[in-house]
C-alpha cells in the first residue's frame, strides 16, 4: 500500500505564494508520475501540474506560467511552487501518484491540502 501526504495548504492574500508538499511511503517501486489536482466546476478534478520520471511537466491551462512543479526522487516527493495566486485558485489540492511496483501499475490520491486564496 502506498500513503500520500501532502502539505503546505494555507491561508494567503492574492498574489502571495505558496510551496506544496507531496510525500510517498510504503511499497514504492518506481514513481512514473506525480502531481496535484483541484476540483473544478463541471469536472470531477482538474489538473494542475504533473511530473513523469522523466522530468516532464505538465500545467493545467489556468495556472500555466505561475507554477513549477519538482521532484526528489530519494525522498519519494513533489513539490509545487505557486506564485501570483488568485482567489479562484482557493480549492482542496489532491496529490496523486502513478506507481510501478513489482510490475504492476497502481494509482494514489492523497487527502487534500486546502489552499484559500482571499481577495
Amino acid at each position: 500500500q502506498v500513503r500520500l501526504v501532502e502539505s503546505g495548504g494555507a491561508l494567503v492574500q492574492a498574489g502571495g505564494s505558496l510551496r506544496l508538499s507531496c510525500v510517498a511511503s510504503g511499497s514504492i517501486g518506481i514513481i512514473t508520475a506525480i502531481g496535484w489536482f483541484r476540483p473544478a466546476p463541471g469536472k470531477q478534478r482538474e489538473l494542475v501540474a504533473n511530473i513523469t520520471s522523466g522530468g516532464l511537466a505538465t500545467y493545467g491551462d489556468s495556472v500555466k506560467g505561475r507554477c513549477t512543479i519538482s521532484r526528489a526522487d530519494a525522498e519519494s516527493a513533489a513539490y509545487l511552487r505557486m506564485n501570483s495566486l488568485k482567489p479562484e485558485d482557493t480549492a482542496l489540492y489532491y496529490c496523486n501518484v502513478d506507481i510501478e511496483f513489482n510490475s504492476e501499475r497502481n494509482n494514489y490520491w492523497g487527502q487534500g491540502t486546502q489552499v484559500t486564496v482571499s481577495s
